[in-house]
């Protein structure tokens, strides 16, 4: 299984891009403006979307995308593109963004009965099997509806982990150290001068990063990929981690758009 980076950031600035990750070359863990950068023929390769949440900076390119490849799409009878999510994300996306008003509703064009895009619910804790991989939904603690993800082959093997948006959030490491982990994908969204604003918006800054890590398993060893850095504090966000000495105890590394790695 590899994963490709296509954006890590949590806000655009030149050379930025927010959140997607494209797993094989079939299916996206996310939708930020990372998927910009692909061509026509690499969307078009792109069956299943799986989002975290709803948040524009994780979902601002799948109207864009469904745009980009929906004639070619049409004219190879390709199936309706596949986008899994919470329920709460799903209604979020036909009441603020499919709604014909921002973007047309494509679970409904060219009809309802062959629509170029489908929704397709699940919940935490369920499984979502695609291609040949299996996505499980984690637990997210975040001002909407949200998860993060495991995933692994259907024949087994190592995770790709990925925490999504979240704060603090117990229940994630519950099951995080259950599984057999090759990365984790985690967010800082903010340095610690805002630690407050991150409690209150459900996300972490390096004090609280470093507090989640406590959680995982003494015996485990896996490289930790930071993510969801806001661009103008990227750097403050690296060295504040640095002088906290986390990495120390854990193999901490800085995600970037363009990565690809092999699970």
């Amino acid at each position: 299984m590899r994963v490709r980076v296509l954006g890590c950031s949590g806000a655009i600035a030149q050379g930025c891009r927010t959140t997607a990750f494209l797993i094989d070359d079939d299916t996206l863990v996310d939708a930020g403006t990372g998927v910009g950068d692909l061509g026509i023929d690499e969307m078009l390769r792109i069956d299943h979307v799986l989002l975290t949440h709803a948040h524009l900076d994780h979902v601002a390119s799948l109207p864009l995308m469904l745009d980009a490849v929906a004639s070619r799409r049409l004219a190879d009878g390709r199936a309706a593109l596949a986008v899994h999510a919470l329920p709460g994300t799903i209604a979020a996306l036909r009441a603020h963004i499919f709604n014909d008003v921002i973007w047309p509703d494509f679970s409904r064009i060219p009809s309802e009965a062959e629509p170029l895009m489908r929704f397709v619910p699940f919940d935490v804790g369920d499984v979502v099997k695609v291609n040949g991989k299996c996505f499980e939904a984690l637990p997210a603690v975040h001002t909407v509806p949200a998860v993060g993800f495991a995933v692994a082959s259907e024949r087994g093997g190592q995770h790709w982990v990925f925490s999504g948006d979240t704060g603090r959030n117990p229940a994630f490491w519950n099951r995080v150290n259950q599984l057999d982990v090759a990365q984790l994908i985690i967010e800082t969204a903010f340095s610690d001068r805002e630690a407050e604003l991150a409690r209150r918006s459900q996300h972490l800054a390096p004090v609280l990063l470093a507090e989640e890590l406590r959680h995982i398993a003494p015996d485990s060893r896996y490289p930790i990929h930071i993510t969801h850095t806001k661009p103008a504090e990227t750097d403050q966000i690296a060295d504040e981690i640095r002088r906290m000495g986390v990495n120390a105890l854990r193999d901490i590394r800085w995600l970037s758009a363009g990565q690809v790695f092999d699970v």
